[in-house]
C-alpha cells in the first residue's frame, strides 16, 4: 500500500526523516491493509518533519537529541551528554504519525471533518522526556537532576556483558549473596539500582562489579534463577534475533455498531471512553496518548492509589513523574484481587471503547479479565495489552518484562553503541516510551478497524516489538570520531552537524594551529563559550547545535514556546500534544 502524501503545510519545504517514513509506512500497512482503500489513506494530508512548532535550524536527528535533551538524559550515566547511536527521535515520529493518520481516518468515517496531521521528530523527543522535564522542572526542593554517573550493566568472568532486572529487593540482596557479597553492601545498591528509571544513572560499586566479574556467566545464571532474577547476556550484534511484528490485530466478535456520522469535537478521539489498568511508564503513557487524542480515560488504581503517586520528586502534594503520565485521567480505585475489585472493572468496561494493560503474562487470564472474557460484557470492546516480550520466550521462562532487558533482547542496546564500546542499554526509558506509544497505536488502529469492520480487536505489542521498530546498522556498529560526538566548550557543549564533523581543513582554520589530530581539535573548544562558537561556525557556513544541558531551561527556551507549558506555581512543566489535526 502507499504511504499518505506529506504535504508542504509546516514549512515551505519540510523534510521527512527517512527513518519517520519507513516506521510510518510499516505501521500503516498493517493497521490499514484489507480494512482501508490506499486511496483514502492517501487522502490524508501529513506532514512529518524535523522541528515542527520548534523555531531554530533542526535539521537532522542528532541535532534534535542535542537541542530537546535526549543527549544529556541518555548521557547521565556516563557524565557527559552522548548521542544515541540510532534515529531515536525519527522513529518515535513515525509511531506518532501512522497513528495521527489513523486517528484522521477513525474520525472521518465518524464524520469529523478531519484531513490533515502535524507532527515531527522534536515532538516525539519531548514526549519522550515528558517524565525527566517534569523531575527538572518541580517545585524548589524536589528539582536537582541527578549527578553521580553509574551504568547498570555488567560484565562475566569471560567479558560478556550482561543485564539483571528483578522489582523484589529480597531477591536482589539474595542473588548478591550467592557471589559472596554482604547484605549491607547489596543492600547500598538497591537504591541506585530501583531508581534508575526515574534518574537515567545507576551507580553500583565496585564491590558488586568485581563479584559480577569474579564469576563465569554459567555461576551467574544459576544464581539469577534461584533468586527469580531475570538475566539477560548483551549480544554484540544490532540485529534482533528474531524479527517481531510491532503490533498484532486480532478480530473479535461481530457487534452492531452506532451509526457513523455521530460524533462532534475538534480531536478525532472525542467521545471515545478508555478505561486503563497499568503501571509504571509503558501503559500510563499509552493511556495519555490517547487522552491527547482527545479520549476519555478512566484509570484503575489499586486501593490508596498507585505507589508511583509517592516518587520524588513532589508538587501538589503528588509526584511529578506520575503527573506527566497521568494527569487529565479520571482514577476508580479497585481491588482486582477481589470479586468485587474485578466486576468493579468489568462494569466500567460495559461502558467503554478501549482496555488497556500492560500486565504480566496470563494474569488478565487469571483475573477473567482476559479479551475473552471482556467481550462477553462488551462485544465490540478494543482489549489491548502492552507486554514486554510478547511470545518470544516459551512459557514460564520470560524475563520481566522491562525496559532494559527489552533494549538488550533486541540488539538496541549494542545499536546504540559506537564500535568498540561494550554494548549497554540506554538507562533513558527507551523502549518505555516507544512501547507506550505503539500500544496507542495499536489501539487506535483497533478502532479503525472496528469502526469499518463491526468487530471488537485484540490488540497487542510490546517493549520488544518497539525495540525492534527502530532502524539500524544490518551487520555491524560504526566507530564514531571525538569530534562526532558532542565537544565540551568554555560554558557547556556543542554537537557539530556531520559534514562540519568531517570537515578536518574547517575546523582546523577554525580551532586554530596545530595538529589535525581530531582529538586534538576536539579539546581546543573549551577556548570559547558555546555561543561565541555558533557564532564562527555560522559565519563559516558549518552547522551545530547546542546541547542541551540542563532540561529545567527549556521551558523558558523561545524556540519551544509552541512545544512546550512552562510550570505553574507548584507544578511542572508539560510537553504539549504532539499532534495538529485541521
Amino acid at each position: 500500500m502507499s504511504t499518505p502524501v506529506l504535504s508542504p503545510v509546516t514549512t515551505a519545504t519540510p523534510v521527512t526523516p527517512a527513518a519517520t517514513v519507513e516506521v510510518t509506512a510499516r505501521l500503516l500497512r498493517a493497521a490499514t491493509d484489507g480494512t482501508v482503500p490506499p486511496a483514502a489513506v492517501r487522502e490524508v494530508r501529513l506532514t512529518a518533519d524535523w522541528a515542527g512548532p520548534v523555531t531554530g535550524p533542526l535539521a537532522g536527528e542528532e541535532a534534535v537529541q542535542a537541542a530537546c535533551g535526549i543527549m544529556h538524559v541518555h548521557g547521565r550515566a556516563a557524565g557527559r551528554p552522548l548521542p544515541l547511536g540510532v534515529d531515536y527521535a525519527a522513529t518515535a515520529a513515525g509511531v506518532l504519525a501512522a497513528q495521527g493518520v489513523c486517528a484522521v481516518l477513525f474520525a472521518r468515517h465518524r464524520g469529523l471533518g478531519l484531513g490533515e496531521v502535524r507532527t515531527s521528530a522534536a515532538q516525539g523527543a519531548l514526549l519522550a522526556l515528558s517524565q525527566y522535564l517534569a523531575a527538572a522542572t518541580a517545585p524548589p526542593g524536589g528539582s536537582r537532576e541527578p549527578g553521580a554517573p553509574g551504568g547498570a550493566t555488567l560484565v562475566s568472568a569471560e567479558g560478556t556483558a550482561f543485564e539483571i532486572e528483578t522489582l523484589d529487593p529480597e531477591a536482589w540482596r539474595g542473588f548478591w549473596h550467592r557471589l559472596g557479597v554482604p547484605a549491607r553492601s547489596a543492600g547500598r545498591g538497591w537504591g541506585p539500582f530501583q531508581q534508575r528509571f526515574a534518574t537515567a544513572v545507576c551507580p553500583l560499586s565496585g564491590e558488586l562489579r568485581a563479584a559480577a566479574r569474579a564469576h563465569p556467566l554459567a555461576a551467574l545464571r544459576a544464581a539469577a534463577e534461584a533468586e527469580g532474577v531475570s538475566l539477560v547476556p548483551l549480544p554484540d550484534g544490532p540485529v534482533p534475533e528474531v524479527p517481531v511484528e510491532p503490533v498484532c490485530l486480532t478480530a473479535g466478535p461481530a457487534y452492531a455498531p452506532v451509526p457513523a456520522g455521530r460524533a462532534t469535537g475538534a480531536l478525532p478521539l472525542t467521545g471515545v471512553r478508555v478505561v486503563e489498568s497499568t503501571r509504571r511508564v509503558q501503559g500510563p503513557l499509552a493511556g495519555h496518548v490517547l487522552r491527547l487524542l482527545g479520549a476519555e480515560v478512566v484509570r484503575v488504581e489499586p486501593p490508596g492509589g498507585d505507589p508511583m503517586r509517592g516518587l520524588p520528586p513532589l508538587a501538589s502534594g503528588g509526584s511529578v513523574r506520575h503527573s506527566a503520565l497521568n494527569a487529565g485521567k479520571r482514577v476508580v480505585e479497585a481491588d482486582l484481587r477481589t470479586a468485587a475489585g474485578r466486576a468493579a472493572v468489568r462494569a466500567l468496561v460495559a461502558d467503554a471503547d478501549v482496555f488497556v494493560h500492560n500486565w504480566a503474562p496470563g494474569r488478565a487470564a487469571r483475573l477473567g479479565l482476559d479479551a475473552d472474557d471482556l467481550w462477553r460484557v462488551r462485544p465490540g470492546l478494543i482489549h489491548a495489552g502492552a507486554s514486554g516480550f510478547g511470545d518470544a520466550y516459551p512459557p514460564g521462562s520470560t524475563p520481566i518484562g522491562t525496559d532494559y532487558l527489552a533494549q538488550a533482547r533486541s540488539g538496541l542496546a549494542a545499536a546504540l553503541r559506537p564500535a568498540g564500546e561494550v554494548p549497554a542499554p540506554s538507562l533513558m526509558t527507551l523502549t518505555d516510551v516507544l512501547g507506550g506509544l505503539l500500544c496507542a497505536h495499536a489501539v487506535v488502529a483497533g478502532l479503525l478497524r472496528r469502526e469499518r469492520g463491526g468487530h471488537g480487536v485484540r490488540a497487542a505489542s510490546s517493549l520488544l516489538s518497539a525495540a525492534g521498530l527502530v532502524p539500524r546498522p544490518a551487520v555491524r556498529r560504526r566507530a564514531r570520531s571525538p569530534l562526532e560526538l558532542p565537544v565540551r566548550t568554555a560554558d557547556g557543549h556543542l554537537h557539530l552537524g556531520a559534514r562540519t564533523a568531517a570537515d578536518l581543513s574547517l575546523l582546523a582554520r577554525l580551532t586554530g594551529p596545530g595538529t589535525a589530530d581530531p582529538r586534538a581539535m576536539a579539546a581546543r573548544f573549551d577556548r570559547l563559550p558555546t555561543a561565541g562558537w555558533l557564532e564562527r561556525l555560522a559565519l563559516a557556513g558549518a552547522d551545530a547545535t547546542e546541547v542541551r544541558c540542563d532540561l529545567a531551561t527549556l521551558p523558558g527556551d523561545p524556540r519551544f514556546r509552541d512545544a512546550v507549558d512552562p510550570a505553574p506555581p507548584d507544578g511542572h512543566a508539560t510537553v504539549r500534544s504532539p499532534w495538529t489535526f485541521a
